[in-house]
């Protein structure tokens, strides 16, 4: 027997190891998983920008994993293969959202698991993370923050601005200042005391105030 005969041999074999239906059903079980992962993204997402590609790419990474368990639980040789391809793979893309690394092991280990036959595992397990994420993510842990910008002319209007935001405000901390000749600059992170933002109108109007900027904070606070 040559090395073509055992070629085709073994190509026939990895072509039957996997059947059209097992393939159709793992597939749309994954596209289901994924859209489900999706929403719940969606859902739970508390950045500044949401990227609906991000979104698409946990469809598609659970999907593509599924085909790919598929075709190594099929050819033991096939896996050690993808294995050492694998490996030379690197990933530069930044994670902007500590809580996105999460949603993609989340759609790997469900492209996984679905693959391996685990149906019920991969379906009861993401529900059940999904409805964690929702409820713990979603979850206010207290009055947002938020950071005002503000310019002044000099020492006298960053006091006027100063005790007019203590006024105004629950709390202002002064978390950066650059000044220089005729010129002051402040960072300083508020808490406001409803939501009405009306108060950075009178504070740019104080004498010597140039510019007051209100900005959301979503950023981890520890204070």
């Amino acid at each position: 027997m040559s090395f073509s005969d055992i070629f085709k041999s073994s190509f026939l074999e990895n072509v039957n190891a996997v059947t059209v239906l097992d393939m159709v059903l793992a597939l749309a079980l994954a596209f289901g998983l994924g859209l489900f992962i999706f929403f719940i993204y969606k859902k739970t997402y508390a950045g500044v920008m949401y990227s609906s590609s991000f979104g698409v790419t946990l469809i598609a990474l659970t999907m593509i994993t599924t085909l790919v368990i598929l075709a190594v639980t099929s050819n033991v040789v096939l896996s050690l293969g993808m294995v050492g391809a694998l490996s030379i793979v690197r990933f530069r893309t930044a994670i902007k959202e500590p809580l996105d690394i999460a949603f993609l092991f989340w759609a790997i280990a469900a492209g996984i698991v679905l693959a391996a036959g685990m149906i019920p595992l991969a379906v009861f397990g993401s529900v059940l993370i999904g409805v964690i994420l929702l409820l713990f993510a979603n979850r206010k842990s207290g009055v947002r923050p938020y950071i005002v910008v503000l310019s002044c002319d000099g020492h006298e209007s960053e006091s006027k601005a100063l005790a007019y935001l203590g006024q105004h405000t629950k709390r202002c901390v002064v978390k950066s200042k650059s000044a220089q000749k005729g010129a002051v600059e402040l960072n300083l992170e508020v808490r406001l005391q409803n939501d009405n933002t009306d108060f950075v109108n009178a504070l740019s109007e104080i004498e010597g105030v140039q510019s007051a900027v209100l900005v959301s904070y979503n950023g981890d606070y520890m204070g």
